[in-house]
C-alpha cells in the first residue's frame, strides 16, 4: 500500500492544488484536492492490462470549467432543486439557478468549485484521504455553517470506499455524493452502451418537466428502467430517452447494501456498488458533446456512466421523499463502496 502527493497546478487566486494518489490492491486511484475529484483509477482487465476507467482532464485547467461535473464531489446538495428554492421552519430560502429555473449540484460554486484540505493516513484495511471544508452561513443561499468530511480510500480487497460527513449549527438539506463517469472497457475506449448494468431498485423517481419530480415513485416493471437482472445499458435507452434519473435502492436506508453492478464483457472489469442512501442515480453521459478530455480522448454522448450514491432530487420540496434535513442534533453520516473484480 502506497500513499504519495504532487503539485497540480495553481489557482488564479494563488491557491495551490494538490493531488493524492493512493494504491492498494491492484488499484490505484488519484484524487484532486480542488473539488474533492476522483482524477482517475486504474484497474486490470481479464487480460492484465492496466487502464483509467474514469473520464477526466488533462490538468486543472479543464477542472476549472468541469460543467458535466465530471470527477467531482457534490455539495451541499447533490441533483436539482426545483425552481431554486425550499422553504426550512416558515422560512424560504432561494438558491442560485444554473440549471434553467433549478439548482444543480449546490449552484452557482457547490463543493466542486472549492480546494479542500486535505490529509492522508492508512490503516490495517488499505490507504485514505481525508477532505475537509467549511461552507459558511448563507453559503449558494443555504442556511448554517456546515463542515464537511469526506474520506475516500482503497483497501487490499480491491475496494474503493466513501464516507460523506457532515455537521451544520442549523438546520439544512444536505445530499453529498461523487459524480465520477467510468467506462470499463477505459476512459476514451467509445461508448458504454455495450456495458451490462443491474440495479438493485424495484422502483424509480418519476419525473416531470425539466427533469424535477412529480413526487411520485413508479415501478420499473415492463418499463425501459428495468434493471433488475443484467442487460445491456443500450437496449432500452431510447425508450427512456436516455438515462438520468434516480433509483429507489432495495433495503433499508442507513444499511450498507447493493444498489448497483456493472460489468464490461470485453475487458472482463466488473464494479458493484453499496450504499446507505436510499437513492442511486443513473446517469450515461447524455449530454457529453464532443468534451476534450484525457490526452487522445475526446468524450461524446455516452462516454461513460455515474451511479451516484445520493438522495431523491428535490427532496426539500418533496414531504413523501426520505427527510434531507440535518441539523445540530442530527449529523450527515453516509457510506458507499465500490468494488471491483476482471
Amino acid at each position: 500500500m502506497k500513499i504519495s502527493q504532487k503539485p497540480f497546478g495553481v489557482l488564479y487566486t494563488g491557491q495551490e492544488v494538490s493531488l493524492y494518489t493512493l494504491e492498494a490492491g491492484d488499484l490505484s486511484l488519484s484524487i484532486s484536492t480542488f473539488g474533492g475529484t476522483w482524477v482517475s483509477l486504474v484497474v486490470p482487465s481479464r487480460s492484465g492490462r492496466r487502464d483509467d476507467v474514469l473520464l477526466g482532464y488533462p490538468d486543472l485547467h479543464g477542472y476549472l470549467y468541469n460543467t458535466p461535473y465530471i470527477g467531482a464531489t457534490i455539495g451541499r446538495f447533490g441533483n436539482r432543486i426545483a425552481n431554486g428554492r425550499f422553504t426550512l421552519d416558515g422560512q424560504d430560502y432561494p438558491l442560485f439557478k444554473n440549471d434553467g429555473d433549478h439548482s444543480l449540484h449546490g449552484g452557482r460554486k457547490g463543493f466542486d468549485r472549492i480546494v479542500w484540505q486535505a490529509e492522508t493516513y492508512e490503516d490495517k484495511d488499505g490507504v485514505f484521504l481525508r477532505l475537509t471544508l467549511e461552507s459558511p452561513h448563507g453559503d449558494e443561499g443555504y442556511p448554517g455553517n456546515l463542515r464537511a468530511e469526506v474520506t475516500y480510500g482503497l483497501t487490499g480487497s480491491n475496494e474503493l470506499r466513501a464516507d460523506y460527513r457532515a455537521t451544520v449549527d442549523r438546520p439544512c438539506p444536505i445530499n453529498l455524493t461523487n459524480h465520477s463517469y467510468f467506462n470499463l472497457a477505459g476512459e476514451g475506449n467509445g461508448n458504454i452502451l455495450g456495458h451490462e448494468a443491474r440495479l438493485y431498485a424495484p422502483l424509480f423517481v418519476e419525473l416531470g418537466p425539466s427533469r424535477i419530480p412529480t413526487g411520485r415513485l413508479c415501478t420499473v416493471k415492463d418499463t425501459p428502467f428495468d434493471f433488475t437482472h443484467f442487460k445491456p445499458v443500450g437496449r432500452d435507452i431510447a425508450g427512456a430517452g436516455g438515462y438520468d434519473h434516480c433509483f429507489a435502492v432495495e433495503g433499508s436506508p442507513g444499511t450498507l447494501r447493493p444498489c448497483g453492478e456493472i460489468r464490461e464483457p470485453v475487458s472482463g472489469r466488473s464494479m458493484k456498488v453499496f450504499t446507505t442512501q436510499p437513492g442511486l442515480q443513473f446517469y450515461t453521459g447524455n449530454f457529453l458533446a464532443g468534451t476534450p478530455g484525457k490526452p487522445g480522448s475526446i468524450y461524446y454522448k455516452h462516454a461513460g456512466l455515474c451511479l451516484e450514491t445520493q438522495h431523491f432530487p428535490d427532496s426539500p420540496n418533496q414531504p413523501s421523499f426520505p427527510d434531507t434535513v440535518f441539523g445540530p442534533e442530527k449529523p450527515y453520516h453516509e457510506k458507499s463502496l465500490f468494488s471491483f473484480a476482471w
